[in-house]
């Protein structure tokens, strides 16, 4: 059984592993304990958004919270496999799953100071013998899209620059931390707009690994822009090389 962050606690509900923010343990159990699942209890609320993408994610309010109010904004989504073998093995994994790991390197990306979401908790429900199926809690991120959409919602200079600098402070900020994350295509960098400004999330963070920051800077640079060259071939987003080029001189200007 591997450590828990600081301020995150583990129970165990009926057989179903429940690890999450001390402060939202009570609440988290109550809704296992009412929908059998996080991901129930999130579909069901009245006030949700389905978010599409691998599944649909709901986003939901969770009656738990640290300011005055005690209430999040969250997202639950139900852990599924990508790639060519998802549909053979759909949302089963070998135990613990992903979502221990994805707790871990949220919090330590986190602490690097890298944006990403907040892993609020996560649920392990025993499934099939010995494999067993997630749920995963995060914090919901400030109005935003996807880099893609985000990039195609206002063509306008100023838009595509504070775009390109955010993913460029974001880069930046995994070099910093050593992190590598191996599936840093478009879709897994969400944008948020504050004004002329922005901020560069990174998503899907269960498979980032923490090694030398060199070799993390070149990777990490690399899998994006093959992700940006794909998308300019396939959905002729309009990236270009100009703006790769200057993503490039960015990503590796220390601040």
């Amino acid at each position: 059984m591997t450590d828990l962050p600081p301020g995150y606690v583990r129970s165990a509900h009926d057989g179903v592993e429940l690890v999450s923010r001390a402060w939202a343990a009570d609440a988290l159990a109550f809704a296992l304990v009412t929908h059998g699942s996080l991901y129930r209890w999130a579909e069901a609320q009245p006030k949700r958004d389905a978010l599409r993408g691998r599944g649909i994610a709901w986003a939901a309010t969770l009656p738990a919270g640290t300011d005055a109010d005690l209430r999040t904004p969250v997202v639950v989504r139900h852990s599924r496999h990508g790639g060519m073998f998802a549909a053979l093995t759909g949302d089963l994994f070998l135990p613990p799953t992903r979502a221990p790991q994805e707790l871990a390197a949220a919090a330590r990306l986190t602490d690097a100071g890298v944006p990403t979401p907040e892993v609020i908790a996560y649920v392990v429900h025993p499934a099939a013998g010995v494999l067993a199926r997630s749920d995963v809690m995060t914090r919901r991120l400030p109005s935003g899209h996807d880099f893609p959409a985000a990039w195609s919602a206002d063509t306008s200079e100023s838009a595509h620059t504070a775009i390109i600098e955010a993913a460029a402070a974001l880069l930046r900020a995994l070099s910093r931390a050593g992190a590598h994350h191996p599936d840093l295509n478009l879709k897994n960098v969400y944008i948020a707009r504050h004004g002329a400004t922005a901020t560069a999330y990174v998503l899907d963070v269960d498979r980032v690994r923490f090694r030398d920051d060199k070799q993390a800077a070149a990777l990490n640079f690399a899998r994006l822009a093959r992700s940006a060259r794909k998308w300019d071939a396939e959905h002729g987003l309009g990236i270009g090389d100009a703006a790769l080029v200057r993503l490039a001189a960015l990503a590796w200007v220390e601040t």
